[in-house]
């Protein structure tokens, strides 16, 4: 079997929020931030790897009034803030010694990504990984899905994909991928087991 799974929020935390509190105290500008920053397309358009950063950040500093540098210093706060979770990273080394194929799909942006690659070793489990900022695509789009299972000559049928974001796994699914809805560890390996991945 084929297993895929998301970063943020599956492998490694994404708690925005927190991220956003630990730099900015004010909860004014905390839901600037999070609006302005987090939830603008620009942050979509880092993830997809045609912003740049600095692009990212002086436009960034333009709506939410805020200097540059304090913008440049939030985002730098956010790949170390990725951190690896020990139970799914139990999981996936779990799943690879039944003898299971482990893929990575995730939306990311290139600070983030090359700060895990070069942070973690859970990263030998994987046969192939797609990044979003690496191939300018992103989920939903049905080209990413295309894109791994062309890329990686995976037929849909055998294949699973876990991720957090049921837009996410709808996208998949209309390729015939099965999915699971991460929520933690112990409910993702119940489902797999469930599908006899375990």
């Amino acid at each position: 079997m084929n297993i895929v799974f998301d970063l943020g929020g599956v492998v490694v935390t994404w708690q925005p929020k927190e991220i956003i509190a630990r730099v900015f105290a004010e909860p004014d500008v905390q839901a600037t931030i999070y609006a302005e920053i987090i939830e603008h397309p620009d942050w979509l358009a880092l993830d997809r790897g045609t912003l740049s950063p600095a692009h990212a950040t002086a436009r960034a500093a333009i709506r939410t009034g805020l200097s540059e540098s304090e913008i440049a210093h939030f985002l730098s706060q956010v790949p170390p803030a990725l951190i690896a979770i020990p139970d799914t990273v139990s999981l996936l080394y779990r799943l690879r010694d039944r003898g299971h194929l482990l893929f990575c799909l995730s939306n990311i942006q290139h600070a983030s990504i090359e700060h895990l690659e070069a942070a973690y070793l859970f990263w030998e489990v994987f046969s192939g990984r797609v990044f979003s900022c690496r191939i300018q695509l992103l989920k939903p789009e049905p080209q990413i899905y295309a894109h791994l299972l062309e890329t990686h000559r995976l037929k849909a049928e055998e294949s699973v994909f876990v991720d957090d974001s049921p837009a996410n796994l709808s996208a998949a699914a209309r390729f015939g991928i099965r999915t699971v809805k991460f929520d933690n560890a112990a409910q993702c390996e119940e489902e797999l087991r469930l599908l006899g991945c375990l």
